[in-house]
Formats: structure tokens, sequence, C-alpha cells
């Protein structure tokens, strides 16, 4: 069952992730980079909240975001925050 948000709450996720999660979205795109080549975004997000614990509104916000990311490459990819 693939869960939509509305945009509203996906970028109030998103903002959210380093707070509840303490990585950055740079840290979790490595991760889904890394991860298996899992072509389905609902299997992604599966692999990604069961290997990290992540709530699965998080996982899916993730892997959505990664593919728009990856899709529009004039949106800047986030960079870690020590760089």
């Amino acid at each position: 069952m693939s869960v939509t948000h509305s945009p509203e709450i996906h970028a109030k996720l998103i903002e959210r992730i380093p707070v509840v999660t303490g990585r950055g979205l740079h840290e979790w795109f490595d991760a889904l980079d890394k991860g298996p080549g899992l072509l389905r975004c609902q299997d992604r997000s599966n692999w990604l909240a069961d290997e990290y614990e992540l709530p699965q509104w998080y996982a899916q916000a993730l892997v959505t975001e990664y593919d728009r990311r990856r899709r529009n490459r004039s949106i800047p990819a986030p960079r870690p925050e020590n760089a």
C-alpha cells in the first residue's frame, strides 16, 4: 500500500527528519545509494524502515525526496552540515 502525502505534509516530514533521526538528508541519501538495488519506491521505503527502524511515513518521505531530487538535478543536493 502506497502512502502519498500532501506537499505540505511532505515538506514538514523532510524538515523534521534530521531532528527525529539524528541524521541529515545527505546521510539518508547515501544510505539509499549504498542500499540494495530495489526499483520500486515501496520496496525501498520498506527496506529503509526495516533496516534503520524508521517509521514508515519518514521512510516514504525520504524515498520520495530522494527520487524527486535525482529527477530534478536543479534542486541542490543536501550537504553535510560540517562541510
